[in-house]
């Protein structure tokens, strides 16, 4: 298969891609299109064998759910069986915008798209691509991130090329997105509401609008048994290609520890990636030092954590050190990224 490859810059002026990618999806095709997240791979929501593309192409776990993007709001009611009012709420603040609700499937829902469960995670994106996408394609999009299950997720289209090339049908170049790591998930099907996946709309947020969050352990820690109810649940995720280790403790301690160990990495042979801050940069000795962001404004830390992972792909380090980052507000979503990409694996210092 080749690729189609289209640069979009203007809704307007670039009409007829939009237009060209909404026929290629409504005939059961795969598009890759970039959104306020990340780019995500698309297909019909409400086709099966559409469906089972999405998987084929990523190497994904069937069992692994998708998210149906809509367009409008008008559009819910098609594919959720109940819209609690607190959902409704919630739609109002944050939608169109990086949140996914997950809500009781209606009957025109496959189970191929929900990875086998009754339930269905929907999210309106605020991007203008995205949407018009939706729109061009019939309304329904199922999209999880448009890379090989289980890599860095691909915040430009560079990255789906790396991945998916001769794969899929298209891929929509919008440019490097904006937030960077994929969207809050919240479960609207249980009481309190439980946050399945942490992402750019927090749960202070949440809690702030509605009331108390429950949050699934899965979300914090090692992955369970459970069969997921959500996508980056159960399996390793993001994960780059290098032996990926988190260090923790107080900032003085982890730049000392990092620094010791790179140090003995790079004595036994072998190549050494360190992911440090704008503050930390500098005080790093050796191996191949990139800095993720500034701490004071952790959305740069989240907007360049996957690109960063991807770049010591290229470089072929063999270990990555990675300084951990404070929890709370979107450090809870780096933090679940980080550690998903590390298999959990984290040296307290």
């Amino acid at each position: 298969m080749k690729t189609i490859i289209k640069k979009i810059n203007n809704i307007q002026s670039d009409r007829d891609i939009i237009e060209e990618a909404g026929k290629i999806l409504k005939k059961g095709g795969l598009v890759a299109f970039p959104t306020e997240t990340v780019y995500g791979l698309g297909a019909d929501a409400l086709n099966e064998q559409a469906a089972e593309k999405i998987y084929a192409a990523k190497g994904r776990p069937s069992d692994n759910p998708l998210i149906v993007h809509i367009a409008g709001m008008e559009d819910l009611p098609r594919i959720a069986e109940i819209i609690p009012e607190e959902a409704k709420i919630v739609a109002e603040k944050f939608w169109p915008g990086p949140l996914t609700m997950i809500f009781d499937k209606t009957g025109i829902v496959p189970y191929e798209t929900t990875g086998g469960l009754n339930t269905v995670a929907v999210r309106m994106p605020s991007s203008d691509i995205a949407r018009e996408l939706i729109r061009a394609g019939g309304g329904f999009i199922a999209a999880p991130s448009a890379n090989t299950s289980g890599r860095p997720s691909p915040t430009m289209a560079q990255h789906v090329e790396e991945d998916l090339n001769g794969k899929i049908d298209m891929i929509l170049d919008g440019g490097t997105v904006e937030i960077g790591v994929e969207s809050t998930i919240l479960d609207m099907t249980v009481t309190p509401p439980m946050l399945l996946r942490p992402g750019a709309v927090t749960k202070e947020m949440l809690e702030e609008l509605i009331g108390p969050i429950a949050v699934d352990a899965a979300s914090i820690s090692a992955d369970s048994s459970k069969p997921p109810k959500a996508p980056g649940m159960k399996y390793r995720h993001y994960a780059p290609k290098a032996d990926l280790s988190i260090v923790e403790g107080p900032v003085e301690l982890v730049i000392e520890a990092i620094n010791g160990m790179a140090a003995e990495r790079i004595a036994q042979g072998y190549k050494v990636g360190i992911i440090g801050t704008e503050e930390s940069r500098d005080r790093y000795r050796q191996g191949i030092v990139k800095s993720i962001g500034t701490r004071e404004d952790e959305a740069t830390i989240a907007s360049h954590l996957y690109a960063i992972l991807r770049e010591f792909d290229h470089e072929e380090v063999d270990y990555i050190y990675s300084e951990s980052f404070a929890r709370g507000g979107i450090g809870n979503a780096i933090m679940n990224r980080l550690l998903k990409a590390a298999g959990h694996h984290v040296i307290n210092i």
